[in-house]
């Protein structure tokens, strides 16, 4: 007997291109590669330069530098491209694109250092006539000269190159390297950066210079908080003292003229207040974003400390968390400040609505005071036209009388005028004032 074993079908996947996709899938898979880690070979000469850019600006910049590349005969910038690395005559470039700024990097081919030579020589000056090919897009911020250099001796008189008192120093990438700096510029404007390569790879080497350059630019651009927070700070304090008398002067104010003054005085200085809350929200958002950048490239490099010298982090966190800390106070006092004065101003709302409320009471009053008072002479007007129209009435019938009473005597009927006069009145009386009372009513259901 012979069983047969039917296998069970796999169920067949459609093929990748058989799915359509989101419109924004290539561009959130091309986010993750749009600055990559560019190898570097030891040595070598790096200058970055940051420029801050606004719209305008960053299109200009991104037209100029596409017809440099076309006119070096190299291919410009795709339209919707971050960064584009060109080569020129014996440099690469690397043109990169951000929110607010935008940089150049110039990578150039430096000699090793021979017969105790110091490291950033020629000086970044002299390159002037290079880096000027690229037409300035905006207000320069960000220049560093890094150096890369084979770890060939470890005498080098690194206080001939920075300043001891801000010397930074410490080993990364697991020994394979050192970097050195004072954070200051040098007479050309550069700020200056050592590494001393002891047997990186030539992608390690290119990853530690980019994260070097991201920490000396973004802490750059983290510190333009500190100004703004800077001139913040008296509006903010005097805006608290403004509202600390205001609502001691709330406690004290009567009436709804001076609580209308104070609701106005706060409303004022509400709109104020988040007039430069909303002109500082960018600033210290970016201040924020641009820290949290530079903590994170800090804890990427790996540092390990060197005797004698503070590293990286360790002098920059120093000097960095405080201004940091006086932008995150002014924006903190801002938002209480714009809580308070809500609250505040809904207080003294609520009350000059009482007291809106009560007046309006008091004008209803007076107003049904009136209606009943109008009222009461309407019907005392009423009375008094009953009688007079009786009068008329009666005076009417007396002279119709008066006219018959001739022809009823001819006819032998006798009967006093005067007598059927006054019999005629409390009937004529009765009928008139039924009749108005029946116009009144109307008058009633109809309102």
């Amino acid at each position: 007997m012979t069983t047969t074993i039917l296998a069970k079908a796999e169920p067949m996947l459609p093929r990748a291109g058989a799915f359509y996709d989101h419109p924004l899938r290539a561009t959130v898979l091309a986010e993750l590669h749009a600055r990559p880690f560019v190898p570097v070979a030891t040595p070598a000469r790096i200058l970055h330069a940051a420029f801050l850019v606004d719209r305008s600006q960053a299109g200009a910049d991104r037209a100029a530098f596409a017809a440099l590349c076309t006119a070096r005969g190299q291919p410009a910038p795709a339209r919707e491209a971050k960064q584009h690395r060109v080569s020129f005559g014996g440099a690469v470039v690397r043109w990169e694109r951000h929110a607010e700024f935008t940089t150049y990097t110039w990578e150039l081919p430096a000699q090793d250092l021979v017969d105790g030579g110091l490291p950033f020589h020629p000086s970044s000056g002299s390159l002037a006539e290079m880096l000027a090919q690229v037409p300035q897009p905006g207000p320069l911020l960000v220049a560093v000269d890094v150096h890369l250099v084979t770890d060939t001796a470890d005498a080098l008189a690194l206080d001939r190159l920075f300043d001891r008192a801000s010397l930074a120093r410490s080993d990364v990438e697991d020994g394979f390297a050192e970097i050195a700096t004072d954070f200051q510029p040098d007479p050309s404007g550069f700020v200056r950066i050592l590494v001393r390569d002891r047997g990186m790879t030539a992608d390690a080497a290119g990853a530690l210079v980019q994260r070097l350059l991201e920490i000396e630019t973004y802490r750059t651009l983290a510190l333009l908080g500190l100004p703004e927070a800077q001139r913040l700070a008296p509006t903010v304090a005097s805006s608290e003292q403004q509202l600390s008398a205001l609502t001691s002067e709330m406690r004290e104010s009567e009436g709804l003229a001076a609580n209308n003054k104070l609701l106005g005085a706060l409303t004022s200085l509400a709109a104020a207040l988040e007039a430069d809350a909303a002109a500082s929200l960018f600033r210290f958002g970016a201040t924020r974003a641009y820290e949290e950048i530079v903590s994170a490239r800090l804890r990427a490099i790996g540092e390990r400390p060197i005797s004698g010298y503070p590293t990286w982090q360790q002098f920059l966190l120093r000097r960095l968390q405080p201004a940091m800390r006086t932008c995150q106070a002014i924006e903190q006092r801002q938002a209480n400040l714009s809580v308070k004065l809500t609250s505040a101003a809904n207080l003294l709302r609520t009350r000059v609505d009482v007291e809106l409320e009560q007046q309006n009471r008091d004008l209803l009053q007076s107003m049904n005071k009136r209606a009943r008072q109008q009222l009461r002479l309407q019907q005392t007007v009423e009375g008094l036209s009953v009688a007079a129209i009786s009068y008329y009435v009666v005076s009417l019938i007396h002279y119709l009388l008066e006219g018959i009473h001739a022809r009823a005597e001819a006819a032998g009927l006798h009967y006093d005028v005067g007598t059927a006069t006054a019999m005629s009145v409390p009937l004529v009386a009765l009928l008139i004032w039924l009749v108005v009372r029946r116009i009144r009513r109307g008058h009633v259901e109809e309102g």
